[in-house]
């Protein structure tokens, strides 16, 4: 495979990398009922299936006879290969691919099925379909022709690979070459040391390297799920270094990976143990009130603290970014298709009898979710091509997982049925009613026009749940990559608007484009709310709070 493949490979999956939400179950059963109510649908309505067996046949006729016109969706890169277009034999294969796989989904939406049965079936027709494409057979093209210029050494390296995937990754294809880094050598390497650790977190404060820092500084809270080092992955996509850069006194929670012992640990108890890192924060800066960044489930545990500082009168946050975060969680998404009572029951059951919800499980899970970027992709690359795994750092973090502990999975879920935040009170935590209409300090949101997960319109609708002023950005990309979006990117864009109508397809139309990354027009928000100029501290931490272990810290090498 070519490097411009290679990056190709790279930039799709981490596109499509979902980041990991807590909520969501899916199980075997689950699809095996779609599944079955797919086939019952055939029986029941037997004319409305000989209709589209019909159809398919007349349309194989065409592609038989090379009058076809069928071609794969733009942006579909898995038939890239001229051979696809080119040579006969390959286009009708291509063709009846297609043709079978347009009808299928056609007869599912034709039929008398309720709208979620509709969608779940759809869903299913796609597993079926994208497991079976061309592409992911030994007749894909790309994989002939390096079979012969390896003299079939591609072949055995893929079955080494399989062999390797079975016994060591559940037989899921390795996205990542994942011994090609290690956390502290070469991700997470910016200077920093722990000032504070707790049982739940440990808290890293960062080396200044400007002559001159803001006194206000910021305080990081990243998703319990994922590990903290996103925001400080290499020198290039690093949020912390360009924080630094700019004179920001930075701060970052790293996350315990909790074990079945901490299955008790709740909303609550993750918001203690940050209410304590933000008075070491206040203690070792000297600031009044700091800024706060949560991102994902980590906005979520941030809002609700700022929602109990609001109940309990304590200003302790000047200003607050919220990063792919969706707090009021009625979704239609793909994502949510099968989060019904019995799914969403049966997931805190699991957790809450094992006493944690792994990570690693999740990630499964989220990959079926989008099987031709997630897994067909590797299949072809690391079986039927032969080759290695890539090796890219935005995938080894995101495979690189933590787990929940039962009772705060069981809190997300219940959250996610109930919807307290979009309404005063309905939520409690650390023994005070929860009302974001009373959190009023200033507010930049950011999401992803492509984000699957937390869908930009859901974060839009969450942001009109605060009562401060809000700054919602709207940045060209997933979910992962509308966090790492360092400037110099040709391809990365923003919108902007000083309006927030309720629509947030309104607010859409009459926003703002920009090019490059929102980081440069977040870094003049947050400048405005960091406060004076003050010479940089000599040293990290005080008295009070020692540095200890230097960054990365251990709580971050926890498995």
């Amino acid at each position: 495979m070519t490097n411009k493949n290679n990056e190709d490979l790279k930039q799709q999956a981490s596109e499509s990398t979902l980041g990991l939400n807590p909520v969501i179950g899916l199980r075997g059963k689950d699809i095996l009922s779609s599944a079955r109510m797919v086939l019952a649908q055939a029986l029941k309505q037997p004319f409305h299936s000989a209709k589209h067996a019909t159809h398919f046949v007349f349309e194989l006729k065409n592609v038989l006879l090379g009058q076809s016109e069928l071609t794969p969706e733009e942006g579909d890169r898995r038939f890239a290969d001229p051979a696809w277009s080119q040579n006969p034999l390959y286009r009708r294969y291509l063709q009846t691919y297609l043709a079978w796989r347009k009808e299928l989904h056609e007869w599912i939406e034709d039929s008398n099925l309720t709208e979620q049965d509709t969608s779940r079936g759809h869903f299913v027709i796609n597993l079926l379909t994208e497991a079976m494409a061309p592409t992911n057979s030994m007749a894909n093209p790309a994989a002939v022709k390096r079979f012969f210029e390896t003299g079939g050494k591609s072949l055995l390296d893929g079955l080494s690979h399989l062999a390797k995937d079975i016994v060591h990754n559940g037989g899921m294809p390795s996205q990542v070459n994942m011994d090609a880094f290690e956390v502290g050598k070469n991700l997470a390497t910016s200077d920093g040391a722990v000032v504070f650790r707790n049982d739940l977190l440990e808290l890293i404060q960062y080396k200044p390297i400007t002559e001159q820092v803001q006194e206000r500084p910021l305080l990081v809270v990243p998703p319990q799920i994922n590990k903290y080092y996103v925001f400080d992955l290499s020198q290039e996509k690093s949020v912390a270094r360009f924080l630094l850069r700019n004179g920001i006194q930075t701060f970052v929670v790293s996350w315990r990976n909790p074990t079945k012992a901490q299955r008790e640990w709740g909303l609550s108890t993750y918001i203690e143990a940050l209410k304590e890192a933000i008075e070491v924060v206040l203690a070792i800066t000297g600031s009044k009130d700091l800024n706060m960044l949560g991102a994902c489930s980590g906005g979520l545990t941030t809002a609700s603290l700022l929602g109990h500082y609001a109940a309990i009168g304590d200003q302790k946050v000047h200003a607050l970014t919220l990063l792919v975060s969706v707090l009021d969680t009625k979704l239609d998404t793909q994502v949510a298709l099968f989060a019904d009572e019995k799914t969403l029951e049966a997931a805190k059951r699991r957790s809450y009898q094992s006493g944690v919800l792994e990570g690693s499980d999740m990630a499964k899970v989220f990959a079926w979710m989008r099987p031709n970027d997630l897994i067909w992709n590797y299949w072809v690359n690391n079986y039927l091509l032969g080759n290695e795994p890539p090796v890219f750092d935005i995938l080894y973090w995101n495979n690189d997982t933590t787990r929940l502990p039962a009772a705060l999975h069981g809190e997300f879920i219940e959250m996610f049925k109930t919807n307290p935040l979009t309404r005063a009170g309905a939520l409690e935590v650390c023994g005070t009613p929860i009302d974001l209409k009373q959190v009023t300090c200033d507010l930049f949101c950011l999401a992803g026009t492509t984000d699957h997960i937390t869908p930009w319109d859901a974060c839009y609708k969450s942001a009109h749940l605060f009562g401060g002023k809000v700054d919602f950005v709207l940045s060209n990309s997933g979910h992962i990559q509308s966090i790492l979006n360092p400037p110099g990117n040709p391809k990365a864009r923003y919108m902007t608007n000083t309006e927030m109508p309720l629509d947030p397809r309104a607010w859409q139309a009459s926003a703002t484009k920009h090019a490059d990354s929102w980081w440069l027009y977040w870094q003049t928000w947050l400048a405005d709310r960091s406060g004076k100029l003050k010479k940089s501290p000599t040293s990290l931490g005080n008295k009070a709070y020692q540095p200890g272990e230097a960054a990365p810290g251990t709580y971050v090498h926890e498995r």
